[in-house]
């Protein structure tokens, strides 16, 4: 990471690098909570691997430099049976922390938890909010893609598939990890054949999985 992502004030997502004004929301955060003086250094990126620096000029940013950019965009997917409750978002922030590139909510055979309807669209909405607010503690300056809900069929599709199983293989090589529901794959699922991979010797929650998932076969060496 550059050090002058690491040692800013505060780190937001601008519609334009050129004229990088921060969002209302993100304003009222820089200029009310975190109380930020002239002079401080902030960050800014466009969430698609370009960022700069700036600082605090008043209530407004001061762009400092030229525009950068970071052509390392994350790799790797991470595709999870929805979990219940808030873990859902515990789930999405710990993913976008650890960078990974993309992260897909699933419906499987045996999901206990389905969105549907208005209300899909709804938490998806939720969700990639709580991976903003987690890409900008972070400094990330590749915002993760949230895709979903899908059905397994649509993801088990894909080149470089496996699944987590507990009697699967540690050394598979994988593009997306996918990660079953409470109540695991049904054997349709997993009559397709996919190859599996084991994350640990102990039973773990979806979230939980999704996370040693991202970090033992997803992350760069």
């Amino acid at each position: 990471m550059n050090p002058a992502l690491r040692t800013s004030a505060a780190h937001v997502f601008v519609a334009s690098l050129h004229d990088p004004q921060p969002e209302p929301d993100d304003a009222h955060h820089l200029f009310r909570v975190l109380r930020l003086r002239d002079g401080e250094a902030v960050t800014v990126s466009d969430g698609q691997g370009g960022w700069r620096r700036t600082h605090v000029t008043g209530a407004a940013l001061q762009p400092v430099g030229e525009i950068e950019h970071d052509d390392r965009e994350p790799r790797g997917s991470v595709a999870a049976a929805i979990p219940k409750g808030d873990r859902c978002e515990w789930m999405v922030q710990k993913l976008t922390e650890v960078g990974v590139g993309e992260i897909v909510l699933l419906h499987c055979d045996r999901s206990v938890v389905r969105w549907t309807g208005d209300r899909a669209q709804k938490q998806l909405v939720r969700v990639q909010r709580v991976a903003r607010e987690a890409s900008m503690q972070s400094r990330r300056v590749w915002l993760p893609r949230i895709v979903g809900p899908v059905p397994f069929a649509e993801v088990a599709a894909r080149a470089g598939v496996a699944l987590a199983e507990p009697d699967g293989d540690e050394r598979v090589a994988a593009e997306c990890v996918v990660i079953g529901p409470e109540g695991g794959f049904s054997a349709e699922e997993l009559s397709l054949g996919l190859p599996r991979v084991r994350l640990a010797h102990t039973v773990l929650r979806v979230e939980t999985a999704a996370v040693v998932a991202a970090v033992r076969y997803l992350m760069d060496p």
